[in-house]
């Protein structure tokens, strides 16, 4: 008989092993605990993730009942105190730099020729409870903050960062690296002139919405052959000059156009001010792009609601910080497995069949069919052998 890999084993493969080993010992991972190394404390992370585990305890009850897939995942049974202790030590650089590796990896299978460079940039709160006493608040929430870099062309997160709720997103946002000819399309949040700038001379290109309290002075009005888009219409596009009496200084073409969007708030139209320095694109191609930040979004939106970013496995900082990259490392694997696997499920579908089978032995690309029915082989019986039979 054939030998079927679990689904989970599957789901694992694009992890390289042996630079996984070269990133552990970089970061001394297993330098605490001999026994529960960072390849097991990685494996059951992620069942924690796609199995949709919320407490060491129940974590440690289906993970070991499953301990007859062990041995081809590599690891072995485990404890719930030394998962806390591991949760609790373990360097988060281990996790983070494999993420960075598999990230790579979803690229270059989904990477198109000819397709713009897009990156999108946002922050999603995380909400902790009284129990973790490390948290910060900013004012509306008490927890962390989970900042992402993503391209909603092939769908990649290529950069996470996890920091306390009180950082503002633009610091984490200057130590993003610049890529010449990207687009780059953020909010307010990411509101410093000196970032922008840096943007400009990498020659690169952004897409944001000014304060309120911007002084742009109109230099001239540009043509606009088409102003209607989906969802939304250009009412102008005008070419302006920072007009501060201070020292900041945008040394760069600006445009700034306004948008009103189709959907109503509160009754009423609602108008979007942006700014770019992108001087060749149509105005019309300037609004889908920022109307295209909802992309990251719906990211965040998915993450939340489909893995295990909601309840904690541990009440320290170490152990909220390897939870959360964990997930996004989940988050890679599930959409690297569907590019391998030439999957059509809808992504939603795909991620809840792989956690519900995840310790099976079924092919990958077909989750959503049942398995095929046993059917024992008939004996033969020789012409020359008697036969009991009942008269």
């Amino acid at each position: 008989m054939r030998f079927q890999n679990s689904v989970f084993v599957d789901l694992l493969k694009p992890i390289d092993r042996r630079a996984f080993g070269q990133i552990v010992a970089r970061h001394k991972g297993d330098a605490y605990d001999k026994s529960f190394k960072s390849w097991d404390h990685l494996v059951v992370l992620i069942a924690a993730q796609l199995g949709g585990e919320t407490s060491l305890r129940s974590l440690e009850a289906a993970f070991n009942a499953n301990s007859g897939s062990h041995y081809h995942l590599g690891v072995r049974r485990i404890a719930r105190s030394t998962l806390a202790e591991a949760n609790a030590r373990r360097p988060v650089g281990v996790f983070a730099d494999l993420f960075a590796r598999l990230s790579c990896e979803l690229d270059r299978r989904t990477r198109r020729d000819g397709a713009e460079l897009l990156r999108l940039i946002d922050s999603t709160p995380i909400p902790l409870s009284k129990f973790h006493d490390f948290a910060r608040s900013n004012g509306r929430i008490h927890g962390m903050k989970m900042h992402v870099v993503y391209d909603p062309g092939v769908d990649r997160p290529f950069c996470v960062e996890v920091t306390p709720a009180n950082v503002n997103d633009v610091e984490i946002g200057k130590k993003t690296p610049i890529e010449a000819g990207a687009t780059y399309v953020f909010d307010k949040g990411y509101y410093d002139f000196k970032w922008w700038r840096d943007i400009h001379e990498a020659r690169a290109l952004f897409v944001t919405r000014p304060k309120s309290n911007t002084r742009l002075a109109d230099l001239a009005d540009r043509e606009m052959p088409q102003t209607r888009g989906e969802g939304y219409t250009v009412l102008r596009d005008c070419e302006v000059e920072l007009a501060s009496k201070g020292d900041s200084k945008l040394p760069m073409p600006l445009r700034r156009l306004h948008i009103q969007r189709d959907a109503l708030k509160d009754g009423k139209p609602q108008l979007i001010v942006v700014i770019t320095n992108d001087m060749t694109r149509s105005a019309v191609e300037i609004a889908a792009l920022y109307k295209a930040r909802w992309a990251i979004e719906l990211l965040f939106r998915w993450i939340k609601q489909h893995l295990n970013i909601r309840k904690f496995l541990g009440e320290n900082e170490n152990a909220v910080r390897l939870q959360l990259i964990a997930a996004m490392i989940a988050f890679v694997l599930l959409r690297i497995a569907a590019h391998r696997h030439d999957i059509e499920l809808a992504h939603l579908r795909f991620s809840e069949l792989a956690g519900r089978f995840l310790f099976e032995r079924r092919p990958i690309d077909r989750l959503e069919r049942p398995p095929p029915k046993y059917q024992a082989a008939r004996r033969r019986i020789s012409p020359r052998q008697l036969e009991l039979a009942y008269a």
